[in-house]
């Protein structure tokens, strides 16, 4: 009898999933697309979206540009939800240290490097801002130079370990080698062939880590022995280096797909996303203008993405299952908010980058990150099926009706 009620037992949590994923995904869009509607009776109480001109005098333009650049991942650029993103961060990892379980999922793979990790990317982002801002001055246009903040420096530490040695190689790396990559990539390949920047910006994440790690090996001032590259954004791992199966309930659900707004930045916390998604909304009420390059697309970005997420997760379960971690992530900060912004916010595109990039980008980045030389963090598997991705569908949704260009 307990043999004939198991099968039900284990159709019941499959249904209650696909049924808190469809109840999220729902509840969701019906409050963007209220938040969308009600777009005309916001107050601007901010100045809207600005270029920062490249021009090192103007300091507090300066500062937010930067602090904008660490929600640049994910498409808000916005510095109140950079602020708050890394607010809810460090709660987390405060949290986590006194052994509270409302802490969440546990940051930087759960082995304690948090501080180091977002210490060199931070620096790494200072660096690329203060190497390279006169690209924006040259060009009058946006620039990448957010792009160590959510690669190599993070990687090289979640490969290493602490130390400034480690914090310092991954932020001077980062900026030097980053981003001037991917500054050859956005402005030479993605505009003037018009594929979305961010096959330019990841692909320059992915290149410049096949250069960096080979070349910090070589390097004598970094530790001989590094810690595994596997505990982190990478497959066959387990979920945040613990062994424990993870119970896939629907407030799992909830929470994943929250931490999946924040991996990217190596976080993947509840917490985090929570803050990133407060702030975006927060400063789309003070004015639509201001998060996503001043798009006002941020109500059919934010649904694409919940939506990509949450059908991520619920679709992949037995991988998460299984592996204990799994790249559900990667179309929410690529595939789907850049389908979004290159047809202009319509349902064909929310829907269609949605579902694609679910389907496509998980799968696509174990496969890469397989055939990774040992030492190499699995991340580049990551940036690279975004990239993969992105070249993918965005061009091929061109050519089905109702896919146009604004």
């Amino acid at each position: 009898m307990s043999h004939e009620r198991e099968p039900l037992r284990v159709r019941g949590r499959f249904n209650a999933m696909w049924m808190t994923a469809a109840l999220i995904a729902g509840g969701a869009a019906f409050l963007l697309a209220g938040l969308s509607s009600a777009r005309s009776t916001f107050t601007n109480l901010a100045a809207g979206y600005q270029l920062w001109p490249g021009n090192y005098s103007q300091v507090w333009p300066w500062f937010r540009w930067i602090v904008g650049d660490t929600t640049e991942a994910g498409f808000q650029k916005d510095a109140l939800a950079g602020v708050l993103m890394l607010m809810g961060a460090a709660i987390a990892h405060w949290g986590a240290g006194r052994g509270k379980r409302w802490a969440g999922f546990a940051l930087s793979g759960g082995i304690g490097l948090f501080p180091w990790m977002a210490g060199s990317a931070f620096l790494g982002l200072l660096v690329s801002n203060a190497a390279w801002g006169w690209t924006i001055a040259v060009s009058g246009m946006w620039q990448p130079t957010f792009v160590p903040f959510v690669s190599l420096p993070s990687a090289l530490v979640l490969v290493y370990g602490r130390g400034w040695a480690v914090a310092l190689t991954g932020a001077v790396l980062g900026a030097g080698l980053t981003t001037p990559i991917a500054l050859l990539l956005v402005n030479f390949v993605c505009r003037p062939t018009g594929l979305p920047n961010v096959v330019g910006t990841t692909t320059g994440m992915g290149v410049s880590a096949l250069i960096a790690f080979p070349l910090c090996r070589s390097l004598p001032w970094l530790p001989r022995s590094a810690v595994s590259a596997t505990r982190e954004a990478g497959p066959d791992c387990p979920e945040r280096g613990s062994a424990v199966p993870v119970h896939q309930g629907p407030f799992w659900v909830a929470r994943r797909t929250l931490a999946d707004f924040t991996e990217a930045q190596f976080y993947g916390n509840e917490w985090a996303g929570v803050g990133l998604i407060a702030g975006t909304l927060l400063s789309y009420g003070l004015n639509p203008g201001l998060p996503a390059y001043g798009s006002g697309l941020v109500p059919q970005l934010l649904t694409a993405q919940v939506l990509t997420a949450v059908l991520g997760v619920a679709l992949w379960r037995r991988q998460w299952a299984e592996r204990g971690w799994y790249p559900t992530f990667v179309p929410v900060v690529s595939i789907a908010p850049a389908v979004v912004l290159t047809y202009g916010g319509t349902v064909p595109a929310v829907l269609a980058g949605a579902v694609l990039g679910a389907l496509v980008g998980p799968p696509l980045s174990i496969f890469i990150a397989r055939g990774l030389p040992a030492g190499f963090h699995p991340f580049i598997g990551n940036v690279m099926s975004m990239a993969a991705g992105t070249a993918l569908i965005v061009p091929l949704l061109g050519a089905v009706p109702g896919f146009r260009s604004p």
